[in-house]
């Protein structure tokens, strides 16, 4: 953490040590040595009638900063004013840094250096190349030429270690296909249009007649959007063919 103190309308990850009637008292993950107390009035909204029906102790959770005493090194924070996706996207935050931290060490073992002589070779500038290191080790992990300008030692080990332990990330998009036919064989028909895809990055299902939703996941949108193109476009030349009404619909 690049400042001992957090900042007024930071989002922080805590962990509960002692709840009073009061409020609760707890210490801020990624700041060592810093507490942090939330007032019953910023637990939650309305009023509340025993405060562990809301907080309690052991619990890890995300705040957000309202005031820093930076003297007493005391950080007054909300819980009620975190949302669910902010919540959720900084849990994620904190644990991919806490993941990259240990994949740097184990980069710097197989270099047989220490962490601080890898910070200083090339961990400080993946940091200033990237938003956070574990967005180098997650590109290192799926880019076939990653940082082409750079002939270093370092490099071949750490996407060795990126590709041995970062599950890439997927994305992805979809919509619904609008199917029928009045033709006898009619349902027949449709489902010979709708297995005319064959990609195991391609999933379609049954959403209530006429619709279906098709989606794709994949590595990145530029690939998921060349996929779904492919695959509806597929579908709707075979549809014609099959004598069967198609229509797609963007989600």
């Amino acid at each position: 953490m690049s400042s001992e103190l957090p900042k007024v309308g930071d989002l922080v990850v805590v962990t509960v040590l002692n709840v009073k009637n009061f409020g609760a008292d707890v210490k801020l993950e990624e700041y060592p040595k810093v507490m942090g107390f939330v007032h019953i009035a910023e637990v939650s909204t309305g009023w509340i009638k025993h405060i562990r029906d809301y907080i309690r102790e052991g619990q890890r959770t995300v705040c957000k900063v309202l005031n820093v005493d930076s003297n007493r090194g005391i950080v007054d924070l909300s819980l009620k004013r975190v949302n669910d996706h902010q919540k959720r996207e900084k849990i994620t935050e904190w644990k991919n840094d806490q993941k990259s931290e240990k994949l740097l060490e184990l980069v710097a073992a197989q270099l047989k250096k220490s962490v601080d002589e890898c910070e200083k070779e090339f961990a400080s500038d993946l940091r200033s190349r990237y938003a956070t290191l574990y967005d180098a080790f997650e590109d290192a992990a799926v880019s076939e030429e990653w940082l082409p300008e750079v002939k270093a030692k370092w490099k071949t080990t750490f996407i060795k270690i990126a590709k041995e332990n970062i599950v890439p990330p997927e994305v992805e998009i979809g919509g619904y296909l609008e199917v029928y036919s009045i033709a006898s064989n009619g349902i027949e028909s449709i489902k010979k249009t709708l297995t005319s895809v064959n990609s195991q990055n391609v999933n379609i299902q049954y959403s209530g007649a006429p619709k279906y939703r098709i989606f794709v996941t994949d590595k990145d949108y530029k690939s998921a959007e060349d996929t779904l193109k492919k695959s509806v476009q597929k579908i709707l030349d075979t549809a014609k063919k099959n004598n069967v009404s198609a229509k797609f619909i963007r989600e």
